[in-house]
């Protein structure tokens, strides 16, 4: 028997499955209002559960190329542990990409790293694109820490209500080329 501490996690990511979308929603809908406004995201702002799920349940039965979100689960020795999403797609050209890990203890772990590595590489496969973004609550300094270890280019900071769920807030925008993402992943042999 091996002590769960020396026991080596198990990692993966997978796309998200009808039964993960409650989990995808409670994590933010249970959250505390000073967590969600850590990461950029009004409270008030947050649609209704079963609306919301409806939103994402229909997006999932589109073909990628009409896509209006695409969520990949973080999973730990199985089970799901998080997930990554893009939205704003432009099949093709672009999308910008959102992370979260569900349970604090799973943070600051090496965990986040090596989701978004994996998910950057299934972004651009699987949307053909060319560019992604991130545009992280400029005050959230984990997503930013994280981007610029992964390769993300800083591009400006500025202010701008980056989506529905969001307040008005200082956002950073970073970018990753698809050519650049090569080039780390020939470098990194990853």
């Amino acid at each position: 028997m091996h002590d769960a501490e020396t026991t080596p996690l198990k990692r993966g990511i997978r796309e998200i499955q009808e039964e993960d979308v409650e989990q995808v929603i409670n994590y933010f809908v249970q959250a505390d209002d000073n967590f969600l406004k850590g990461m950029g995201v009004d409270p008030d702002k947050l649609p209704d559960p079963a609306d919301w799920q409806a939103l994402i349940l229909d997006d999932l039965s589109q073909p990628l190329a009409r896509r209006q979100f695409y969520y990949l689960v973080w999973l730990i020795n199985g089970r799901p542990a998080g997930h990554s999403n893009i939205n704003k797609i432009v099949y093709g050209d672009h999308a910008y990409m959102h992370l979260h890990l569900w349970n604090p203890a799973s943070r600051q772990a090496g965990n986040g790293l090596f989701f978004i590595q994996a998910c950057i590489t299934a972004y651009f496969d699987r949307f053909d694109l060319d560019t992604l973004f991130c545009e992280p609550y400029a005050l959230n300094p984990a997503p930013n820490r994280i981007l610029a270890k992964t390769g993300f280019d800083f591009v400006r900071s500025y202010e701008t209500t980056p989506g529905w769920i969001n307040f008005h807030q200082k956002v950073n925008s970073w970018t990753l080329s698809r050519e650049t993402w090569q080039q780390i992943c020939k470098k990194n042999r990853m």
